[in-house]
């Protein structure tokens, strides 16, 4: 395998170790390195990005806590076969802002993950080191003005319009920081165009789901908790949905057609595909 890096940014004023697993991260995620393939010697990478051994080495070990290479001893470090592995999300969501047509579909219960993870890249694009030319955001959210599984009240597993008031404010505060940070970059001239819709559907969400540039998908289970919260200025203890912490399964497109990887992705465009254009209603952000 013959690897040469993409060169780094002189202006990037982050650790040189971050700086290498980023480089690296990126040759690994846009399968410059294939899966099961070694990487470059310690010595040539050192050689390569000009830092010293011991910043290479804790590039490394970050890109394993990762969970995108693994360390073999005596035969080196190589990427991981496996496509179906707990994953970060915020890595990838920043290398897709690379591409000149940016794609990011989201099925879940509120879009706060999502939000948290595109404030790097925003950042990115505002300072000119990140030159997308299109960005489109589809939200797909539970339709909160009718009752859901959950959260409801923990005394009875009863519906509360309070609780769904609640959730409803947090997934339109998320959503509208999405869309006016976009129109914001659209507005300025940093990005020509730029589009954020959202859907809603009357079924609990009780997983999420991220489509990054249609080759990249993100999986993960909202557990049922018991939490205690406050709605219209009551305390309630509830059965709540929480996905904050939700652990991502990752699954990615390759060259071949018949992986698991490429299928889970097909499958996943095609389930986020068939409930936006059929049962989801649109929704407007301003409530207009």
């Amino acid at each position: 395998m013959t690897f040469a890096p993409e060169p780094l940014d002189p202006d990037d004023d982050r650790p040189p170790y971050e700086q290498v697993a980023s480089s690296l991260g990126a040759a690994i995620r846009t399968r410059r390195i294939g899966p099961g393939e070694k990487l470059p010697s310690h010595k040539a990478l050192t050689e390569m990005y000009g830092f010293a051994r011991a910043t290479i080495q804790r590039a490394l070990r970050d890109l394993e806590d990762e969970g995108l290479v693994v360390s073999r001893k005596g035969s080196g470090v190589f990427v991981r076969n496996r496509t179906e592995r707990p994953a970060g999300l915020r890595p990838y969501v920043e290398q897709a802002f690379s591409s000149s047509a940016v794609t990011i579909d989201f099925a879940g219960f509120s879009s706060e993950t999502l939000h948290g993870a595109l404030q790097e890249p925003m950042d990115k694009i505002r300072v000119g080191r990140l030159t997308p030319t299109s960005i489109t955001v589809r939200i797909l959210v539970p339709d909160m003005t009718v009752p859901q599984a959950a959260p409801v009240r923990r005394e009875d597993c009863g519906d509360d319009e309070r609780l769904r008031a609640r959730m409803h404010d947090i997934m339109v505060g998320y959503a509208r920081s999405i869309r006016d940070s976009m129109s914001e970059l659209s507005h300025l001239g940093l990005v020509p165009e730029t589009r954020v819709e959202v859907r809603v559907h009357s079924g609990t969400q009780f997983f999420k789901l991220y489509v990054v540039n249609q080759e990249d998908a993100f999986f993960g289970y909202y557990p049922i908790k018991p939490n205690k919260v406050v709605a219209q200025g009551e305390a309630i203890e509830i059965f709540d949905l929480v996905g904050k912490d939700t652990v991502l399964f990752h699954h990615s497109v390759n060259d071949n057609e018949s992986s698991s990887g490429t299928q889970q992705v097909e499958q996943a465009r095609m389930w986020f595909d068939s409930v936006w254009e059929t049962i989801a209603r649109g929704y407007d952000l301003d409530g207009h």
